[in-house]
């Protein structure tokens, strides 16, 4: 190509390639095999340049080279630089990526309960690990030049996202920012605000996905394309895509009722034809079974696949399934290379334990090719199978959602059984942000020329609500930072009261409430002007038409409210004269489809509700139950019962009376018409409105007359103007109360915590007592709980077993949350220390409703949950984990994910509590030693 170019143009190029030569891009992109993407190329140039940089991108683009080069930059610039993830198996992940590429003397990791080469220029960690660093002043921050935060989308967490702003918000203004997402709808949003808080930071949104994506849905044996062939299927070109019409005659063939049994015109030979052809559509659309799916993916050359199943059990049983299916997915040469790695990862631990995890049976699925995935497993079981899918020896991985958030384990396809997941509240329909991020793991970078997601057929699907689903972008970043106590005396040590209440302002969830706010203002601007011209076209030249305006709204509300005073008086007159009606009363309904005579078969009185007093409410009052003169027998309603109603005779019910009996429904009515056909109804007199006896309207009316705009030839076309204008300064009031209520709602809840732990003395003004420096030191969603229990010494002379069963209840969560059995714990001095501890928090929940601090936002103390005491307390007495899980009742990653928060939190409070006269901190220590054996100590994970 160059000798295409002129002498001039040949100089240019051969400049520009001299000036990236000399860039520190230029050897960075060496070491990569493949030539880097130009968003990557962007970012990295905006880096070098000193910029900060929020990269959005799909699953699997490669938006991490971009924190790598920050690493690269760091050190060639003789800084730090911090990779912080939001779980530790990513950090562990990226810890492995960076030492194979620098060595381990440059790399460090640091993750709560694993630390390695802590002072390494390059440091892999948490989240929190920086943030707790940044509340403590520590000395590793001296010499940071660059933080990458991967996965920042996690700020929307509403657990754990407020750590994420707290670190942005804090880092020192000479560190370099690196923010990586997920393909987010609102970039240029967060961009902004990064910009507000950080400085120069430029937007990079990459949308296209690196491997195209084809959806399908699998119904019967046949796999349907969900969008016409024709259109476009990569998310690539602008063409509109169009449901498949198969799929949607499918769904309108399923969906059609071929047979209607109350059809009593049909002949018997037609349904039985209709059956038929139902019978015959019926075997061309089924859900098909787990192991059916893989051994199709895998005929169509579409593995290795990853199903999800939004249930831990569902992906177990989907693993048995499969093998008692007799599927095998791996040859005998896969099968003993994945025995062999199996072997050399588990090594470490006892045989006794191995038969306890279900080692044998899951072994056995792994050598097949077949494996789950779910937070349940075993930290090290969950890294096997990662290790053995991307290696391609594990071909069908069947995983909850929890693999989307983040492992870097792409597949050819993705499956999703159902649309329908339990968000802990209620099943509900997954959301276009989580369609996305589960299909973003199919296809694989270099690997893969397409990728495919696959939706399985379920009876009653809309091909047009998937397509929806699958076409649309929309995953809005929100904000879910709240101040919390932990956070309040942390900030006012650093920068006192006003200062941090500045900065919480600064943050991220106040920057998007501001810009809500930014529209409602711009209106409210726009409202005023238009009260302006309307008061213009109101203005009389006989007087305050605004004042005459007023005296007549007052006048209609006035009437209004009489007029509604006696429609409720009627209705209660009619419905008590309904609740004094009998069976047999004849009576004359009034108005309705049914007016006329009608005898009372039953009052439709609620059970329980009897002369006039209720033991229950019906919405709509009693429901008299009649037959009408013209013989039908029907329900009627208040509605029906404008006026009350009075019975005009009574007639004898016969007991063989059937109202579903055409005949007797001919004879009683003949006998009522008989009985009372010749009586006249009494009509109801109308009543005098209260209107007109009523001295505030009297009054009204007097001062309209006398008013000198009464007499005013325009004065009908100035109430027009009065109305419009009457009704916009209402619309403007409840727009202002608006931005009332989400302007500085940050600030203020952290002025109302401020108050009450002034109350509590763990702040004084800007001073932070000793009782809040303990607390700036407990990190957690209990931490003011905690703290208190330091305080009032409810730990003091425990063991460290009964120590641990106690902080469990800090950190435990029960995944059922309306248990009804009350859990086991441990009796003597920590069943006093435990029932302490819930006394406390009764105390401080008080507390927090007298100081309006709402626990359903996301700020104040839960109840401490003491479901893991037990299991806490047999593992820290040194009993076997076959006992403890056994008692437990609970998986073998959960335990271990739960003892190592304890083992946290006990960490937390050994540097927190007194040295000198108590045997907390100790304790605590020894707690840690206790619980940290085993299955726990050996998984890598937490």
């Amino acid at each position: 190509m160059t000798e295409d170019l002129s002498p001039a143009e040949r100089y240019a190029a051969a400049r520009v390639r001299a000036v990236e030569a000399a860039t520190a891009l230029a050897p960075f992109r060496e070491m990569y095999e493949f030539d880097l993407d130009p968003f990557q190329i962007e970012a990295c140039r905006a880096l070098e340049a000193g910029k900060g940089v929020l990269v959005a991108a799909p699953t699997g683009s490669g938006k991490t080279i971009v924190g790598e080069f920050a690493v690269h930059l760091a050190l060639q610039q003789g800084r730090k630089c911090f990779y912080t993830t939001p779980i530790k198996a990513l950090s562990n992940q990226k810890y492995t990526d960076l030492v194979r590429r620098y060595g381990a003397d440059k790399v460090g990791l640091l993750t709560g309960d694993n630390s390695v080469n802590s002072e390494a220029p390059v440091v892999v960690m948490t989240t929190e690990v920086l943030r707790n660093m940044l509340y403590a002043g520590s000395q590793s921050l001296l010499g940071l030049g660059h933080v990458v935060m991967d996965e920042v989308h996690y700020l929307s967490d509403r657990f754990r996202g407020a750590v994420w702003e707290e670190v942005i918000i804090h880092l020192p203004e000479s560190v370099t920012l690196v923010s990586l997402s997920a393909t987010v709808s609102n970039a240029e949003e967060f961009g902004d605000w990064l910009d507000t808080v950080r400085g120069d930071t430029e937007v990079i949104v990459a949308e296209e996905r690196p491997v195209p994506l084809w959806q399908h849905v699998m119904a019967g044996r046949r796999m349907y394309d969900l969008f016409e062939e024709e259109t476009d299927h990569g998310g690539r070109g602008s063409a509109r895509r169009e449901v498949n019409p198969d799929l949607v005659r499918l769904a309108r063939m399923e969906n059609q009722r071929t047979y209607n049994p109350k059809d009593r015109r049909r002949g018997k030979m037609v349904r039985e034809a209709d059956r038929e052809r139902e019978r015959r559509q019926r075997t061309r659309i089924w859900t098909p079974g787990r192991p059916e799916v893989i051994e199709r993916l895998d005929a169509e050359g579409l593995l290795p696949a990853i199903t999800f199943i939004f249930s831990r059990a569902g992906c177990e049983a989907a693993v048995q399934q499969c093998m008692h299916a007799g599927l095998r997915l791996n040859g005998d040469d896969a099968r003993l290379r994945v025995r062999e790695i199996v072997e050399e990862r588990t090594a470490a631990i006892p045989i006794e334990d191995l038969h306890v995890l279900g080692y044998y049976e899951w072994l056995e699925g792994l050598e097949r090719g077949i494996a789950a995935h779910h937070a349940g497993m075993l930290p090290t079981f969950k890294e096997v199978v990662e290790e053995l899918f991307v290696r391609g020896l594990v071909m069908a991985v069947f995983a909850t959602e929890t693999l989307a958030l983040g492992i870097n384990m792409p597949a050819r396809s993705v499956v999703l059984e159902k649309l329908v997941k339990w968000n802990g509240e209620q099943h509900a329909d997954i959301t276009p942000g989580e369609y996305t991020q589960l299909t973003g793991r199919a296809g694989r970078r270099g690997i893969d020329v397409e990728g495919h997601a696959v939706v399985l057929w379920q009876r009653g699907m809309d091909p047009a609500a998937l397509a929806g689903l699958a076409g649309t972008r929309t995953y809005p970043l929100r904000s879910s930072f709240k101040p919390s106590y932990n956070m309040a005396v942390n900030l006012v040590h650093q920068f006192g009261r006003h200062r941090s209440r500045e900065l919480l302002e600064t943050s991220f969830a106040q920057f998007q409430a501001d810009k809500s706010v930014v529209g409602i203002s711009r209106q409210v601007q726009k409202n005023e002007e238009g009260l302006e011209g309307y008061r213009e076209g109101m203005t009389c030249h006989l007087g305050d038409f605004e004042e005459y305006a007023r005296l007549r709204r007052e006048l209609k509300d006035r009437e209004t409210e009489l007029a509604k005073q006696g429609a409720a008086q009627r209705r209660a007159a009619a419905a008590s004269s309904l609740e004094k009606l009998k069976p047999g009363d004849v009576i004359h309904v009034p108005t309705g489809k049914f007016a006329g005579l009608a005898l009372v078969l039953d009052p439709g009185i609620p059970a329980g509700r009897t002369d006039g007093h209720r033991g229950f409410e019906y919405h709509d009052g009693p429901r008299p139950l009649v037959l009408t003169a013209e013989r039908q027998v029907k329900r009627l309603a208040s509605v029906d019962f404008p006026v009350p109603v009075e019975p005009l005779e009574r007639m004898r019910i016969p007991k063989s009376f059937n109202a579903r009996s055409p005949q007797s429904r001919r004879d009683l009515a003949s006998a009522l018409r008989t009985k009372a056909g010749h009586i006249a109804p009494e009509r109801h007199r109308k009543q005098r409105a209260a209107a007109a006896d009523d001295r505030e309207i009297a009054r009204l009316r007097t001062e309209l007359r006398a008013h000198p705009c009464h007499g005013c030839d325009e004065r009908e076309d100035h109430a027009r103007w009065a109305e419009r204008y009457h009704r916009l300064q209402r619309d403007t009031r409840q727009l202002e109360r608006r931005i009332e209520g989400r302007t500085n709602t940050i600030a203020r809840t952290f002025d109302r915590i401020v108050a009450l732990l002034t109350e509590l003395d763990y702040l004084r003004g800007d001073e932070v007592t000793e009782d809040g420096r303990r607390l700036a030191r407990l990190y957690g969603e209990l931490d003011l709980l905690a703290s208190e229990c330091l305080r009032a010494d409810v730990w003091e002379g425990l063991s460290p077993a009964e120590l641990a069963a106690c902080v469990s209840a800090l950190v435990y969560e029960s995944r059922q949350s309306d248990d009804a059995v009350a859990p086991k714990v441990p009796g003597g001095k920590a069943k006093a220390a435990l029932g302490e501890m819930v006394h406390i928090w009764g105390r401080l929940d008080a507390m927090e409703e007298d100081f309006k601090i709402n626990q359903a936002e996301g700020v104040g103390q839960r109840e401490p949950d003491l479901g893991f005491a037990w299991a806490a307390y047999q593992w820290a007495s040194d009993r076997s984990l076959d006992e403890v899980l056994r008692e437990a009742e609970m998986p073998a990653g959960d335990f271990v994910r739960w003892s190592k928060q304890v083992i946290d939190v006990l960490g937390q409070i050994a540097a927190a509590a007194p040295r000198e006269g108590s045997t907390v901190a100790k304790n605590a220590r020894k707690a840690v030693d206790a619980l940290l054996r085993g299955v726990v100590a050996y998984s890598s994970v937490g």
